[in-house]
């Protein structure tokens, strides 16, 4: 057990260093079409730290696990992982046009390849992964349901206001793309 928890310690801080550097390092240029963002980055910096919050305190709260088996902890540890992994791919692959605030670059492009062929956004289900994987951790019913719905909530508003910009700014080009892929979860939703 002292593995796992020094693995989940090591995953809440790599978690916490990499969204504090995205906010600081990828955020928008003088050249960008900004003032789009409608306060969703301070939606997003309030939900995420406060559900995982409440879901860490709903576990010292309450008893109400998921299972009764010690592998739920690793398999909440890897999503965990494998969530902040990929995200930080997703946001490689994305480059210049990743932007932690709604922006248009100036020559912005709709991505259409790897991960975007499927769901028009891989960096929040990856996210949210991130938040699934913490629930399961906790092994906590309560848990679960804070560390996902609040974060969700929130990338809900932020997708409406990011595919609202991206309608405005691409058109029939972007509601096309819209059509043949999914928000967050391939051939789901």
């Amino acid at each position: 057990m002292k593995i796992l928890q020094i693995l989940f310690t090591a995953s809440m801080f790599a978690w916490f260093i990499t969204e504090i550097l995205y906010k600081n390092i990828l955020k928008s240029g003088e050249n960008d079409k900004k003032g789009k963002d409608r306060s969703t980055l301070n939606v997003l910096w309030m939900a995420i730290p406060g559900s995982i919050l409440s879901a860490v305190a709903a576990s010292y709260l309450t008893r109400i696990p998921i299972s009764n088996e010690e592998r739920i902890h690793y398999l909440g540890a890897a999503y965990i992982w494998i969530g902040i992994i990929v995200r930080f791919i997703i946001i490689r692959s994305l480059g210049k046009y990743f932007t932690v605030d709604v922006t248009i670059r100036q020559d912005h492009r709709i991505k259409r390849e790897g991960f975007y062929k499927y769901i028009r956004h891989p960096s929040y289900a990856f996210s949210l992964l991130t938040s699934l994987g913490l629930g399961l951790y906790l092994n906590n019913w309560l848990s679960l349901i804070l560390a996902l719905i609040i974060p969700f909530l929130a990338f809900s508003y932020r997708i409406t206001v990011e595919e609202n910009t991206l309608i405005e700014q691409f058109g029939e080009e972007y509601l096309d793309y819209r059509r043949k892929t999914k928000k967050l979860i391939p051939f789901i939703y």
